[in-house]
């Protein structure tokens, strides 16, 4: 796949676009402007000498004095540079050619065949390009004869002056469009220039650094919320290593105990010889410890698949009344034991992964019955909340769990009393087992501790 452009050449692009649409129509609008005022000057030239020709005819007779007239009409074009006159009689004659320049008797013609007498119309020949007016005046009031009159100017040095002009504009718009490019680049690496030193940044942090972070104010304004963003991601990807860290040694430390009982056990077992009763007293105490190996690895095979959202929910409609009272008579000889009274509340239906859910339950309830002290009472409270959502709360008197544990009381292998034997309470990981189960529901678990009484509440929703 084609890797896209640069971020600074399509920047470097636009500025280089954009400028060359503004330069370019700037340009346009000089252009326009300056051919307007040539036009302007040129018209207003042509209707002064059309004016003067025009009082002329009127205040003066034609046949009288011819002489006389043809140095009116020059007198007319004096101080007009390049301006020509022709002007002929209705019957023929022509009254006045100026020296020296073209024959515009065809133009006399041809504007009023093609009723363009009113319009200043272009006109070239071998030598010059001019302007010319054409009108006719009538010579009195009186007869229908009438004088035709051409007047045009020469706009070589106009034509000049455009062609040198729209030159020297384009190869300007053409150079400040490549002269904006070129700031444009400049100014993109320049504002680039705190990206490029934050990802300097990024490439010097490795695993064993990820305490670095990036300063906020250091940056521009923009950037604020990129390196809050990259900060946060820090923090959670050294929190994420971290707990990954203590959770391989926490693997290696609870799988040693079991690895090197067993190896005592059979070391001890072979220094002599024994009896089968005792040899078979040795594996059944040896199968005991490869349950709890094949228990604590099982967990950790499911938290790895719920992790990965690998483990697919199978829900149906369940009785949580019912499981719970299924699970009062599990451990009913435990609870009778350690002089505990188990009590339910309510009796809601919830479509659920009932295997799951039982488990969650199990946890729960089997941490409550191991931490209330005899004579006191577990309470389950199953409730219906709005919006079809499900209240599940284990309540138990018993010990303070310390706030400090509480942020971590579902982290795998965690205990709040470490020096506590791991037999006593499984290998830490049944509360993390809950926590996963009920994100996978899309629930929401959380734990309360008091003087009174220590609550785990789970919050299900349900999503039919």
């Amino acid at each position: 796949m084609r890797q896209p452009p640069s971020l600074t050449l399509r920047l470097t692009l636009l500025f280089a676009i954009a400028a060359a649409i503004v330069l370019t129509g700037f340009g346009w609008i000089i252009e326009r402007s300056i051919e307007r005022h040539f036009a302007i000057e040129d018209s207003a030239e042509l209707e002064s000498v059309a004016h003067a020709v025009s009082q002329t005819l009127t205040n003066y007779d034609v046949t009288s004095n011819p002489i006389a007239l043809e140095q009116r009409f020059n007198d007319v074009l004096v101080g007009h540079h390049g301006t020509v006159l022709h002007l002929t009689h209705s019957d023929g004659r022509i009254l006045f050619i100026s020296p020296g320049g073209p024959d515009l008797s065809y133009l006399n013609q041809t504007a009023f065949d093609n009723n363009d007498n009113k319009k200043i119309r272009y006109w070239s020949d071998d030598k010059h390009t001019y302007r010319v007016l054409t009108r006719r005046l009538a010579e009195n009031t009186t007869t229908q004869r009438y004088y035709t009159m051409s007047v045009a100017v020469a706009i070589n040095s106009h034509l000049r002056f455009l062609d040198h002009f729209r030159l020297t504009l384009w190869l300007m718009v053409a150079s400040g469009t490549v002269l904006m490019g070129l700031m444009g680049w400049i100014a993109v690496r320049r504002g680039h220039a705190p990206l490029h030193n934050i990802v300097t940044q990024i490439h010097r942090i490795s695993a064993n650094e990820l305490n670095t972070r990036l300063s906020p104010e250091t940056v521009p304004r923009e950037l604020t919320d990129l390196a809050n963003s990259f900060n946060d991601m820090l923090a959670r990807m050294e929190e994420a290593f971290q707990r990954l860290s203590n959770f391989s040694a926490d693997i290696a430390h609870e799988l040693r105990t079991p690895v090197t009982s067993l190896l005592t056990q059979a070391q001890v077992a072979l220094s002599q010889s024994r009896s089968n009763d005792e040899y078979r007293e040795i594996l059944y105490s040896n199968i005991e410890e490869y349950e709890r190996m094949a228990q604590m690895i099982g967990d950790m095979l499911f938290l790895a698949k719920a992790d990965n959202g690998q483990y697919q929910l199978n829900r149906t409609d369940v009785d949580l009344a019912k499981e719970v009272q299924d699970l009062f008579e599990y451990y009913e000889a435990w609870a009778e034991e350690r002089g505990v009274t188990l009590v339910l509340h309510g009796n809601v239906t919830m479509p659920v992964d009932r295997l799951m859910l039982r488990r969650v339950l199990s946890n729960l309830l089997s941490n409550a019955i191991r931490h209330t002290p005899s004579g006191n009472t577990v309470h389950v409270q199953l409730e219906q909340l709005p919006e079809q959502t499900v209240s599940i709360c284990v309540e138990n008197p018993g010990p303070v769990i310390p706030a400090e544990h509480i942020p971590r009381l579902f982290n795998r292998f965690h205990r709040v009393d470490a020096s506590r034997h791991r037999s006593d309470e499984g290998a830490g990981l049944g509360l993390s087992i809950a926590k996963s189960i009920i994100d996978i529901h899309g629930g929401i678990i959380e734990v309360e501790s008091t003087e009174e009484c220590t609550r785990f509440r789970v919050i299900l929703h349900n999503r039919n």
